[in-house]
């Protein structure tokens, strides 16, 4: 199976930009999210609605899903992102339609953000498909065409899930190093920021036995049991949400530091992919 293309993996690595205070295990150790299509604040529905008109009248096939925030009842305006996932939409297209969408309603919301899928992608055995399947369960709500979910009870919140959002922060740390010392280092501190934490989440779901994708709960308790990463967690939580921008310097020692340890627990804890997304 070909690889998924980066931008859907970013749908996966960006699931949690506010809390979901739903998020965690049910009593069957099966994932839970507050995820739902009664959670949505009125204020958003045109957005949405004229986001599914837009991909209809290009892609009368295609499947959209939102996910992020505005599911879960969290999101607020202007500030939040209104996150759409579609299946059956090609990229540029998507990237067109969200630019549209977010100047029309830059009053309303930051920004419109479209990740375009195929139905390929949710298909096979591989870490990256089982991941993208367990996200469209879990954090998705179907808003219009086919529903491409095919799980009937939900996914269990355990190393596979892990692996399957996750297991590519191995590959991630290698581009990370390839791109220190060019471009704008407070933005590459941001994302590694935010990669690493949910990296970090994954190790406290099988830790703890729970499930969660918050960096913030996660930076917090990877602290508690490994007290000697506390600074390093400290700084990359700053960075993930633009509390502290990052220098360079700041940046290769992370890279070097926090991060090449997280990998390194992740890879005896949980397992890192055999492939990963380039």
């Amino acid at each position: 199976m070909r690889d998924i293309d980066p931008a859907v993996r970013a749908l996966v690595d960006q699931t949690v930009r506010v809390a979901d205070p739903g998020e965690g295990l049910d009593h069957d150790g099966m994932i839970r999210t507050s995820a739902s299509i009664d959670r949505i604040p009125d204020r958003f529905r045109p957005v949405l609605d004229t986001t599914v008109d837009a991909v209809r009248a290009n892609a009368p096939t295609a499947s959209v899903y939102a996910y992020g925030s505005v599911t879960t009842g969290q999101a607020s305006s202007p500030e939040s992102d209104v996150d759409i996932l579609t299946i059956g939409l090609d990229d540029l297209t998507a990237a067109q339609i969200g630019a549209r969408q977010s100047t029309r309603f830059r009053d309303l919301c930051r920004a419109v953000e479209i990740g375009p899928a195929s139905p390929s992608d949710l298909v096979g055995d591989s870490d990256e498909a089982y991941g993208l399947r367990v996200f469209l369960h879990h954090y998705c709500v179907h808003l219009s065409g086919a529903d491409l979910d095919a799980a009937t009870t939900g996914f269990p919140g355990d190393r596979r899930a892990a692996r399957g959002f996750n297991g590519d922060i191995g590959g991630h740390l290698a581009r990370w190093r390839d791109a220190a010392g060019r471009g704008d280092p407070a933005e590459l501190g941001r994302r590694i920021g935010r990669k690493t934490l949910l990296a970090v989440a994954g190790l406290v779901s099988v830790h703890d036995a729970t499930w969660t994708t918050d960096r913030e709960r996660a930076a917090r308790r990877w602290s508690d049991v490994h007290p000697n990463l506390r600074t390093g967690l400290e700084d990359i939580l700053a960075w993930s949400d633009g509390t502290v921008p990052a220098d360079q310097v700041a940046v290769d020692r992370s890279i070097n530091g926090i991060v090449a340890s997280i990998v390194e627990q992740f890879a005896a804890d949980i397992g890192l992919w055999t492939t990963s997304t380039t």
